[in-house]
Formats: C-alpha cells, sequence, structure tokens
C-alpha cells in the first residue's frame, strides 16, 4: 500500500508540474523595430526567429500618434494589445475615422494578404503572433522607410 501511495505522488509530481517552456520576463530585450517600421517603434522578440519558417511572438511599442501605413503579410497575424489603445483600419489608406479602437486585451487578426493599418493613441504595446518568416509590404511603395532615400520625404 506505501509503494503504490509513493507511486502515485510521484506520478502527480510528475504530470502535475509546471510546464519548462519559454515564460515572460519583465526584462524584455528592447532595441528599435526593423527598417520596415517608421522610425520611433521599439521592438522586442518573445519567441521565435524573425528570419525563419517557425512560429514567432513579437512585442512592438509605439509613441502616441505612432501611424503604421497600409500594409499586408503573407501569413495571418493575430495581436493583441498589451497597453494603450491601438486604432486598426482595413483597407488602402489611413482613414482615422475608419478605425476600430482596441483597448488594452484586444484581439485582431489581419488574414494573409488582408490590407491594414494602424494609430497608436497613446503610448501603445502590442504583441503579435505569426508564422515566419516576417515579412510586412506597404500598399503604396512609398510608404516603405526601407526605400526612402536620406535627405528626402
Amino acid at each position: 500500500m506505501r509503494s503504490l501511495f509513493s507511486s502515485a505522488v510521484l506520478f502527480a509530481a510528475i504530470v502535475l508540474q509546471p510546464a519548462r517552456g519559454a515564460a515572460q520576463t519583465p526584462d524584455l530585450k528592447w532595441g528599435p523595430a526593423p527598417a520596415i517600421f517608421p522610425a520611433g517603434a521599439k521592438f522586442a522578440v518573445l519567441q521565435g526567429d524573425p528570419s525563419k519558417a517557425e512560429p514567432i511572438t513579437v512585442r512592438l511599442d509605439f509613441p502616441n500618434g505612432y501611424v503604421i501605413p497600409p500594409h499586408f503579410h503573407p501569413t495571418d497575424e493575430a495581436l493583441t494589445v498589451i497597453q494603450g489603445t491601438f486604432l486598426v483600419g482595413m483597407g488602402d489608406k489611413v482613414e482615422k475615422s475608419k478605425t476600430m479602437p482596441l483597448p488594452v486585451g484586444g484581439f485582431a487578426v489581419a488574414g494573409a494578404g488582408m490590407h491594414h493599418y494602424a494609430i497608436a493613441q497613446g503610448r501603445t504595446i502590442v504583441q503579435v503572433n505569426l508564422a515566419g518568416p516576417f515579412a510586412l509590404t506597404y500598399v503604396n511603395p512609398a510608404d516603405d522607410p526601407t526605400k526612402k532615400v536620406a535627405g528626402k520625404n
């Protein structure tokens, strides 16, 4: 009887043990967002390598008024608001009046190829989950910061 009890305790200790995976830490490694984003955003990778074909989780930190012009991705993008309010719109031009405000905890999915844009209302932090590699294409090529010539806008 005693060995049966010991076995049950050992089994419970193994099975009910907390998962040993990646966990969120308060000391995220923030850096500038990739050059494909307009200047001013910060970026932190929580999971994966954005350059590889694997699941990716990142956070983006935007200052008040930051605008991501209309763009699309080759894969679905799931977004959760961590802080602030993210105004999300669908279409080929930024129209603040046609956005949907996502407050803290708000969630949205932009399907592959769906044209969308966003505006940060207050300092805003969002978490994005997608299948890599990460790619972003602007609807209007003139909005792509990587294509702008220094000294010209």
